[in-house]
């Protein structure tokens, strides 16, 4: 489990979008701002598609290799895989863990790119994560330029590609955004996508008050018959249990559990019929000393996978624990 967000520090998240209209045309842009990184040196983090990582080490052949790489100025991140990459959220989250190390010896260039395998079916995935991205790295030293092709197969991704970032990136700089709105008047316009059914759930129960610990004991004992570890227990359980305690609390009755059992760990569902303002809710730690809201924030550094819906029944939320 993480420990806590990096402090905040003076300077903040520069958020900006480039667009290209073809492999060419990316790395005529790509590779300068690589390049420029190096010069000056600065740490670069890359999150790009396999293809698109091979074409720039063709391009810039040793100055990827060398030395500079040996010191670590350059990272790649993890590619999205397992439920994290169908989960912009929790996609996020992930990446804010991995910059909040990066940053921790000083400012961040962070590239990253449009892989169309990660549309799903309508494209909103990119909304949902760059959404969450500029809520969850606010506070990180870090300059990111995500880039985007003019003519993605789903309209949705440009139109969240163009309002979602302050900033763009042409002729090799960073200039103010024209067409930026703010990120929760996206969301409310494009709402982050409910997960793909998973049919019956093995376990269901109403939930109120007196069933948090029946809560408890179902999702210790599931993850106890997968010879869960103790640690990822404990994260476990406190993950499920928190945002039950929310429904119960917070969120508008009757609220009800879902668990589906897996070989290798449980997805847990949590409905209620209340309408959350802040379905990115969670994804920044409350103030130190702050003594409520910290539910939904623990829950999401506790699981792999952690996604917040909302629609006309009321608010969702399926966390998904791997042992």
């Amino acid at each position: 489990m993480s420990a806590g967000p990096a402090p905040r520090t003076a300077e903040r998240m520069r958020h900006a979008v480039g667009f290209h209209d073809s492999m060419a045309d990316l790395m005529s842009q790509l590779a300068p701002l690589v390049r420029d990184c190096l010069l000056r040196g600065e740490t670069v983090a890359l999150s790009l598609a396999p293809p698109t990582l091979s074409a720039l080490h063709d391009r810039l052949g040793d100055e990827l290799g060398g030395e500079r790489c040996a010191r670590d100025a350059i990272t790649v991140l993890a590619h999205p895989d397992g439920p994290q990459g169908s989960c912009g959220q929790s996609l996020a989250v992930r990446r804010t863990r991995e910059l909040e190390a990066l940053t921790a010896d000083g400012p961040v260039t962070v590239i990253g790119e449009h892989d169309s395998h990660f549309d799903g079916p309508d494209g909103r995935f990119w909304t949902d994560l760059d959404a969450a991205i500029h809520v969850a790295m606010a506070h990180l030293p870090i300059r990111m330029v995500c880039f985007y092709p003019r003519y993605p197969l789903h309209g949705v991704v440009l139109d969240g590609a163009r309002r979602l970032h302050p900033l763009l990136w042409e002729g090799g700089d960073l200039h103010p955004n024209p067409g930026h709105r703010p990120v929760r008047e996206m969301l409310a316009e494009i709402p982050a996508p409910a997960p793909a059914l998973l049919g019956a759930p093995h376990h269901a129960m109403d939930l109120g008050a007196e069933q948090l610990v029946d809560v408890r004991t179902l999702v210790e004992r599931v993850l106890r018959e997968r010879e869960c570890p103790a640690e990822r227990l404990d994260d476990a359980v406190l993950a499920i249990n928190e945002v039950a305690t929310n429904a119960v609390e917070h969120g508008r009755g009757p609220a009800r559990l879902e668990l589906w059992a897996e070989p290798q760990g449980c997805v847990a569902e949590v409905h209620d019929r209340g309408d959350l303002d802040d379905p990115l809710r969670g994804l920044v730690a409350p103030e130190p000393g702050q003594a409520r809201g910290w539910g939904l924030w623990v829950a999401r550094q506790a699981c792999d996978y952690l996604r917040v819906w909302l629609d006309e029944a009321g608010t969702h939320v399926r966390i998904h624990v791997t042992v």
